[in-house]
This record gives C-alpha cells, structure tokens and sequence, in this order.
C-alpha cells in the first residue's frame, strides 16, 4: 500500500503510544469492578481516581466535579437534560444555544422543541463567531441554561466562552460549554471561565473511545441521565470502563504537558496547507477565522467553487489522503454543513467543502504531499464538472 495521511483528526484521534502502552499493560491485571470493596475492585478504583484528577487539571477544576461519561455526546445530553428539568419544575423557562453546535446538541434541542421546550438559537457571523449582540438580546431572567461550545468542529472557530459565561450569569442562567474540540489544543480554564458545566470526550485528544467526561461545578443542579446503581456518587450508573478511563486520564497528563508546543505546531501544519492551497488552486474560500487566536490550531475548512465536496473527499482517498466533509457525525448525509450555512455561506460552497484536520501523528511533509496531489484533482473534478 502507498503512503497514507490521516487528516482528520476532528472526528477522532490516533491513541497515543503512552497511551495504548499504558492500557495494554494495565488490563492484564487491572480487572476488578472499580465499585468492590476487596483488594481487586480497589486497585481499579485507583486508576479511575487517579484519571480523575489528571483530568481534573487539565481542566483547571476539582477532581470532585468530574464525572465520567460514556463520550461527550452522552454529557451533552446530560446537561439539557438537567435544563429541561429545572424549567419543568418551575413551570417555565427557556435554553439558549447557537445555531452551530454539535449533532449532539442540536438533535437534542430538536427533541426538547418536541417536548414543549422553548430553546433559541443565536445567530453566527460569517467567521462562524457567535453575535454577542444578537445573543444578548435572546437572554432574559427566564433562561435556565446557556450553551456554547469552545471550538467549532468544522470550521475551528473558537468562542469568546468567558464572555459568553459573563453574559449567562449576568441574566442567571446556567453556563456550559462543549470543549470537545479544543481539548487538547487550547489552555482550558472552568474557574476562569467561570463554568457550570462542560463536556469533552477522550478520544479527541489522543485516548480511547467510548469514554468522556462531565464537569459540573459543586452546588450545581444535577440529575442522572442513566440510572441504576450508585457509581460516581450516584451521578452517572454504570460499571466503570476502568480501563479507557485510565487511558483518557493519562491522556489528559501528555495533553497538559505538551499542549503549548503541539498548538504552535498544528497551527504552523495548518497555515502552510492554507497558504499553499490559496497560492495554488483558484476560486476557494476559507471558512472560519483566519488569526491563531481565534481559531483552533489544527483546523482548516475550504470551500472549492464547482466541485461536490464528497468527489474530492473520494479522490483524495485513492491518492491516500483522509479528510472529511464536516463533522463525522453528519456521514451519510446529502445535506450541506449547516454549520457553514449558518455563517451565510451558499448551497453550492457549502456542498464543495473539505475539512482537514491535523494531530499530534501529522508532519509538515503530509502538507507537502496534499499539495502536490489537491491542486490536480481539483483541476480535473472542475473539467468534468463545466462539460
């Protein structure tokens, strides 16, 4: 097989080797339920405790505000689900997101609207910032929960969350955030921020799947979104995945330790890919933010006038390149981004986008080999596309 580049790391990460070391030694002889009492259930709990707080700082909170998930798509859902709650006790109330959160968010906002919920949607500007004027004016002393994620899984453009958090408690509403994305990649701080809750999952920044966290600052409301028994202080039922837990927590530690210089270094991958796609392939436009600080450092979005996004995603894969549409959760669809429509961008650009996605495994030379192989393949699906 020829030379392979994975660049989609938004959708998932390759398990770091400490990682991958760190599990495989462990599971051998780590098998004990982290909830018995004897010796092998509490050397698992060990592990779990010892995730928790390496998780703990890398998010800048207490061990005891976090609670373990199966993925952030479960903590999401958690979190409306408390929301939800709340407004059903007080007989009113309302939530107030954006219009470019996570399939995980926005498909639960669609159920919440069938449950009688009322949730608004701020508007975005064409960088896919969120407009703090527009979402203002949406806050009032009835909104229970504000939710805006940290960084933009498609389009990489990070929010103004403290801000945003300010404005939240300003009106007395609840603050979370999705950090999904920028885990990893930018300095998170939950008592900075000042945060109610936050969500991330593992294998975004180089550990296992199936396993994410939940941050809700001590004194806040909180209700178990699975039942049954007793596990993370009655907050989240389930036997323990010891294992991925540990795995997620030492990938936490290599995160905390590495994540001034692996930012530069995305951020350096991902702006010679952009200038040499803007310096060699005509009629594009680049969504998002176009400044580091605004943008996450291994995200770049491109739209390619006439040509279907899917057909350059396929030839790139024959030349050995992954990339994506959008966001891994959308797979299938024949929809374009709402993320990119959001932001003002037209049905045809929004149809010919390709997402790339770098980590921690990527090397300026995979830049090189996509700018040698793009370029063409562009040229051609554009000749097919005028006939």
């Amino acid at each position: 097989m020829g030379r392979l580049i994975y660049l989609d790391n938004n959708a998932t990460t390759q398990m770091a080797p400490e990682v991958l070391n760190a599990i495989t030694e462990a599971q051998s002889v780590v098998y004990g339920n982290a909830s018995s009492m004897h010796t092998f259930g509490r050397e698992a709990q060990r592990l779990v405790e010892q995730a928790r707080d390496n998780i703990a700082s890398l998010l800048d909170c207490d061990s005891s505000e976090i609670t373990f998930t199966s993925g952030a798509s479960e903590a999401n859902n958690t979190v409306f689900m408390i929301a939800k709650s709340l407004i059903e006790k007080r007989g009113s109330g309302r939530i107030v997101t954006t219009t470019i959160e996570h399939p995980s968010i926005m498909e639960t906002v669609k159920y919440l609207r069938k449950c009688g919920i009322h949730v608004d949607q701020a508007p975005v500007a064409a960088d896919g910032s969120v407009k703090l004027d527009e979402f203002e004016k949406l806050m009032g002393p009835d909104v229970v929960l504000v939710s805006v994620m940290t960084g933009n899984n498609e389009t990489g453009t990070i929010q103004p969350i403290e801000t945003i958090s300010q404005i939240a408690h300003k009106y007395g509403a609840f603050m979370h955030t999705d950090a999904t994305q920028a885990i990893g990649k930018l300095e998170l701080s939950c008592r900075k921020w000042n945060l109610d809750y936050l969500s991330c999952s593992g294998h975004k920044f180089y550990g296992p799947k199936g396993v994410g966290v939940l941050y809700a600052k001590k004194g806040i409301p909180y209700e178990p979104f699975v039942h049954g028994g007793e596990q993370e202080h009655g907050r989240r039922a389930g036997t323990y995945n010891t294992i991925a837990i540990y795995g997620m927590g030492v990938a936490a530690k290599l995160a905390k330790e590495n994540i001034d210089e692996e930012s530069r270094r995305l951020w350096a991958m991902r702006e010679k890919l952009r200038e040499g796609i803007v310096a060699k392939v005509p009629n594009i436009v680049v969504n998002g933010c176009s400044d580091r600080q605004h943008c996450l450092p291994g995200t770049l979005d491109v739209s390619f006038e006439n040509v279907e996004g899917e057909s350059i995603l396929l030839m790139l894969d024959m030349a050995g390149i992954a990339v994506s549409t959008g966001s891994a959760c959308a797979t299938g669809s024949l929809e374009p981004s709402y993320v990119l429509m959001a932001g003002g961008l037209d049905v045809e650009l929004a149809h010919g986008s390709i997402r790339f996605s770098f980590g921690r495994f990527n090397t300026m030379e995979d830049v090189d080999y996509v700018l040698e192989v793009l370029p063409p393949i562009i040229s051609r699906l554009r000749a097919i596309s005028t006939r």
